[in-house]
């Protein structure tokens, strides 16, 4: 019977055949010398005759590896292995309710069109179903915006005008005829462009890909038109889902243009905050939605993982990647995420659990944790955060002191890496990888290849560790109910996004150069009501979300 050795299995076929391309069998790589090295990568030993016994295995393991690489695996083709965030004895709430949203505060149409760019969803809507506006104003006002300030952002990989116009109309029509679907219909939006749209190039952001056009609509594009939604723009996103540079540039921070807006839903965050589109659909792997929505003032929604679809996306990390609205108030993320929530019948990973948002909601009544240790600590934000726990006080929260599990959570990183390298497999052993802009060592293409070298079993081992966390924070969360955090605290924000925690990054005031700053407040899983909720309370006292970049107003 053979013997499945995991590490050899994924360092040896890197160490030892150098990353071969081709699918030639090597001529017998594998010797007592290349065992005795290459365990050192793993940091085992194994004595000579142990060594002996193992050549015949790695050899038939090495067979096996370049017969798989004959296999042609789209990036769209997930393991049949699946991820569960949902911790033993959990349960959910099974209760449908109705949404229910705050009045529209911003009700007439002012004499310059340009002014409501930076409106909310919710205002937006109230405008449109009132016809005091229509949908294909308000998409040829966006447009102009994205062809005027686009290029200045690097923001913009596709404005998608004859799509957008065609769907305004639309939406114009059926509001006409009384046919309303809801507060998106007829709102122009942006989407990152990992998102499928037929018809149109999806890049990834990376030069292997920027002529890719995959012909199908994802899943969230599609729940977006069903809710008659509009859209204006497939937007920027560091190539492959890293930081904010991409084949055709540096996306830029619009409160700072020598500043990039990071990464990776660069150009969502960047064109919401100029008031390019009304939102925008961003995704969060390892703080892709919280980093650039901390950079450019938006408030970005990190849903739960197996909350929205993944089918037509950009596969990433199978087990960490996530989909979610970046807005310019808690409340439009509610209404972006009550339209895309929900199964899709394909990806498997989602849960059909209902999104209850009241935004009526009492500090008083809840249990609100924080990072007590986080929070004493010297860091460049302490004063603001400081700021948010106070004025929570004065709403009426009783903050309860709360610590994360104690894991070494950072030597867990891997476990994304090793993810994508094999999402990227066939872009690493065709050599198209040196295409790609950002060629340093922290970048994907270096990661990739090292990646090749982590050893099967320990990959294995740190996902028994990532279940014993999960255990442990629901543990936390039977004494609270949403917890604040640092966005940048500790190692808060890789925690919850190996555990699938839902999280809401909003803007809590401004650094010494006037550039935007956060704060994160997270939540039960499945429970992003009541989060939303409470950052609501929040913003609604604070204003932050009222303030925007002076070269975009």
């Amino acid at each position: 019977m053979k013997k499945y050795w995991v590490f050899g299995a994924l360092f040896l076929l890197g160490w030892a055949v150098s990353l071969v391309v081709g699918t030639e069998k090597p001529e017998s790589p594998i010797t007592q010398t290349v065992v005795e090295e290459t365990q050192k990568i793993i940091g085992m030993e194994f004595s000579q005759s142990e060594r002996d016994s193992m050549l015949d295995d790695l050899k038939e393991n090495l067979e096996s590896y370049q017969k798989i690489r004959n296999v042609e695996i789209a990036n769209s083709i997930p393991p049949s292995l699946q991820f569960n965030p949902i911790p033993v004895g959990a349960k959910c709430d099974e209760r449908r309710k109705p949404l229910v949203v705050s009045a529209p505060k911003s009700t007439k149409l002012p004499r310059n069109i340009d002014e409501i760019s930076f409106y909310s969803v919710r205002d937006l809507a109230e405008l449109l179903r009132k016809r005091k506006i229509s949908s294909v104003e308000l998409t040829r006002m966006y447009i102009e915006r994205l062809k005027k300030y686009g290029p200045k952002l690097e923001c913009v990989i596709t404005i998608t005008e004859d799509l957008a116009l065609e769907q305004a109309r639309r939406a114009d029509a059926e509001i006409a005829e009384g046919k309303y679907r809801g507060y998106l219909h007829g709102i122009p939006y942006g989407a990152k462009d990992l998102l499928a749209v037929k018809g149109y190039e999806t890049t990834w952001g990376a030069v292997p890909y920027k002529d890719q056009v995959i012909d199908e609509n994802a899943t969230i594009i599609k729940k977006l038109e069903e809710a008659g939604a509009v859209l204006a723009a497939k937007l920027t996103l560091g190539a492959l889902a890293w930081g904010d540079v991409w084949y055709g540039g540096k996306t830029r921070n619009p409160w700072n243009l020598e500043q990039g807006s990071s990464g990776s839903s660069a150009g969502s965050a960047s064109a919401t905050a100029a008031g390019l589109v009304a939102f925008s659909i961003g995704t969060e792997t390892w703080g892709s939605i919280v980093s650039p929505s901390t950079r450019c003032g938006t408030t970005g929604m990190r849903p739960t993982y197996g909350r929205v679809s993944r089918t037509g996306a950009m596969a990433l990390s199978w087990s960490m990647d996530k989909i979610g609205p970046i807005c310019r108030s808690v409340e439009d993320c509610a209404l972006v995420f009550d339209a895309i929530v929900g199964p899709d019948g394909v990806d498997q990973t989602l849960m059909d659990i209902p999104f209850n948002y009241n935004h009526a909601i009492d500090l008083k009544s809840l249990r609100i944790g924080y990072l007590e240790k986080l929070f004493e600590a010297e860091y460049a934000d302490s004063a603001t955060d400081a700021a948010t726990l106070e004025k929570l006080k004065e709403l009426g929260a009783n903050l309860i002191p709360v610590d994360l599990p104690e894991y070494p959570v950072e030597a867990l990183a891997f476990i994304l890496s090793a993810e994508a390298a094999a999402a990227f497999d066939d872009l690493t052993r065709s050599g198209r990888d040196d295409l790609m802009v950002r060629q340093i060592k922290n970048a994907w293409p270096n990661v990739f290849r090292s990646s090749r070298l982590i050893p099967a079993v320990e990959y294995i081992q740190a996902n028994r560790v990532r279940y014993m966390i999960i255990q442990e924070m629901q543990r936390l969360f039977d004494k609270i109910d949403v917890y604040v955090a640092p966005s940048f605290g500790g190692n808060n924000l890789l925690l919850t996004n190996l555990t699938g925690h839902p999280c809401v990054v909003l803007p809590n005031g401004f650094d010494e150069e006037g550039r935007p700053v956060s704060i994160s407040f997270i939540g039960k899983l499945y429970d992003e009501a009541t989060l939303l909720a409470v950052a609501k309370v929040y913003q609604d006292a604070t204003g932050f979300d009222k303030m925007h970049p002076p070269l975009f107003q």
